[in-house]
């Protein structure tokens, strides 16, 4: 059989667009970005507690009392979270991605079911969009669109779309054949028999398919934290890579609350606006007035409920005119180097980024600059760098580990020197491990370990250089098999191995913080296989000398010392998950002079 390289041809064909259409994707990105971030003006505008009572107030017109109670409940536990704005966040990209979708799937669904020509057509189509794995759309997403919530949109608003076309479709289909024969014997116009008749009739089916459509944005949304769309979905992401139990819990609790909220009011809406439903509703609601309080059953009217909702909307508008806070920061005299300007700061979940990102934040903001720090992947990560929608990351692996990521983007991207090196890249098992101290000595040896490594990020160089050279090498690529997970997965695993005296063979690097924490042995390469030992750069995107030159200048003359920088990655470990920026602030307070070495603020 002849190799088909449709990877390739995918790849070119991505090429060709960004070149040729690039005009197409930015106008779309300024639209979107522009709904997207109208939207989350409006609800992340007013204080937590007052959005609460809206949609508590609405979730109480629609189900009653009991309904808006728990619903008002649950929004407060988000914010007793402190993971409002995250969640408003994701409610923006779920509300945009699913009225975006709605106005296109449910005029598919209609031609669909009035044309079985385009049925057949479509199904295929959708069939495709359904069963891709999610993480698929992602790509093109950041390749046109490079990281932020555009990218997720565009995901979200693909992967959501076939429930709400299929439903609509058969929602017209079950329509009662008769009905509509005899409307067109009386003479109803096909636009008519289909607003007045069919519609109608299919509305419940259809409203399935929103309530399906916004279930799936949701789930996507998520996803797409990934790609930096920001909302719970990277308040997810983060907490699975750092391994951070609680923080997954809270997250991962503040979507089921948004999902559960989402899910039971768009299943009323449906009764509410669909003839059948009402119909159903009354006949509940009548036979559970014996069964249940009168308080409890009352439900305010529409008008009610919207002088509700507006009362408390001017009451949030009116709290952030009188108690708004601009969130300027003080900054010392002569220090006020960067002036207020924006610098977009990226970090992968390596110990050595986490520390220097956070460490440069603070730094940062002490001259005057306002850094922002957001969380992806390395391919991501230097992706968003060679588009110029990154300014800044500390992390750069050269010239073997990230050697791919600069081949691909090195005209787009500004080499600012290195702070930190040489480093070393070596897999590593407990001491506790005998007759295990080199590569070597791993032949052989693969059922003592399961058969597996355990490795890191997939898309990290090291995980390349490991699979395509150093297992080769020593001949360990049929014996084992390089399991990738991330960083902190690979820590916890470590970590659970040794607590209970179990072999495990890991991928590390030095320096590292584990090797302080845990009896570890590097495992030598004879061979060389690893190479040398590399440096640590900080890269910027291409023009970062023009727009930041003095930051640029800082990072030439910036340098850390391993037992600096191993006890600011101690200082952080130890200050708890989600708390790196204040813990490396305590380092910087414990080490006076060290900021303005860094970051001299004389002219």
């Amino acid at each position: 059989m002849p190799s088909i390289d449709l990877g390739g041809w995918a790849e070119s064909s991505v090429g060709w667009l960004q070149t040729h259409l690039s005009w197409l994707f930015d106008a779309v990105n300024t639209v979107l970005t522009g709904l997207y971030e109208g939207v989350d003006a409006v609800i992340g505008a007013p204080d937590a507690l007052i959005v609460a009572g809206i949609l508590a107030v609405l979730a109480w017109w629609l189900r009653g009392l009991a309904a808006g109670v728990l619903a008002f409940a649950g929004l407060a536990l988000i914010d007793s979270f402190g993971l409002w704005d995250e969640a408003t966040a994701t409610l923006s990209l779920v509300l945009v991605a699913s009225l975006i979708t709605l106005l296109v799937a449910v005029p598919l669904g209609i031609w669909a079911a009035r044309s079985r020509r385009v049925s057949g057509v479509l199904r295929p189509v959708l069939d495709v969009m359904q069963t891709m794995p999610a993480f698929v759309y992602l790509i093109p997403g950041v390749m046109f669109f490079s990281i932020g919530p555009i990218p997720g949109l565009i995901a979200t608003i693909v992967f959501s779309m076939p429930p709400g076309v299929r439903m609509t479709e058969l929602g017209i289909r079950q329509v009662d054949g008769e009905l509509v024969e005899a409307a067109r014997a009386f003479g109803t116009t096909p636009r008519d028999t289909l607003v007045r008749v069919q519609l109608p009739l299919a509305l419940p089916t259809i409203m399935a398919g929103v309530n399906q459509v916004i279930m799936l944005a949701l789930s996507m949304v998520v996803i797409a934290g990934m790609a930096g769309a920001g909302g719970l979905g990277e308040a997810v992401y983060s907490a699975v890579t750092k391994v951070d139990i609680g923080g997954g819990v809270e997250s991962g609790l503040a979507v089921v609350v948004l999902a559960m909220y989402l899910d039971r009011i768009t299943g009323a809406l449906g009764r509410r606006v669909s003839p059948l439903g009402r119909r159903a509703s009354a006949k509940a609601a009548a036979s559970a007035r014996r069964a249940t309080p009168a308080f409890l059953r009352y439900r305010p009217g529409t008008a009610v409920a919207t002088v509700g909702i507006v009362v408390l909307a001017l009451i949030g508008g009116g709290m952030r005119l009188v108690g708004g806070d601009d969130g300027r920061q003080s900054v010392a005299a002569g220090q006020n180097v960067g002036q207020g300007k924006s610098i977009k700061l990226g970090y992968f979940p390596w110990d050595e980024a986490v520390a220097s990102t956070y460490l440069w934040q603070n730094v940062l903001e002490d001259r005057g600059y306002k850094p922002t720090v957001q969380q992806l992947d390395p391919g991501p990560l230097y992706t968003a760098l060679a588009q110029g929608q990154m300014d800044l990351q500390f992390d750069a692996w050269l010239p073997t580990t990230h050697k791919q990521y600069m081949d691909r983007y090195g005209d787009k991207l500004a080499d600012l020197g290195s702070w930190y090196g040489p480093t070393s890249l070596e897999l590593s098992v407990p001491s506790y491990v005998k007759g295990v101290d080199s590569l070597a000595d791993l032949k052989g040896k693969g059922a003592l370990f399961g058969g597996k490594i355990t490795g890191i990020e997939a898309s990290a160089g090291m995980m390349a250089r490991l699979n395509d050279t150093v297992l080769k090498e020593y001949g360990l690529d049929g014996e084992y098999k390089v399991v990738s997970s991330s960083t902190s997965a690979m820590l916890a695993d470590l970590d659970r191995a040794i607590k209970k005296k179990e072999p495990i063979v890991t991928t590390l690097w030095s320096p590292h913080w584990a090797y302080g924490t845990h009896d570890l042995k590097k495992l030598k390469d004879p061979k060389g296989a690893w190479g040398k030992g590399e440096e640590i750069h900080a890269v910027g995107k291409k023009d970062f000398a023009r727009d930041f030159p003095r930051v640029a200048e800082w990072m030439k003359n910036f340098r850390m010392t391993e037992k600096d920088l191993s006890s600011l990655e101690a200082e952080i470990q130890n200050g708890g998950k989600g708390k790196e920026k204040e813990s490396a602030r305590r380092w910087l307070d414990a080490h006076p002079g060290y900021a303005d070495r860094m970051a001299p603020a004389g002219n």
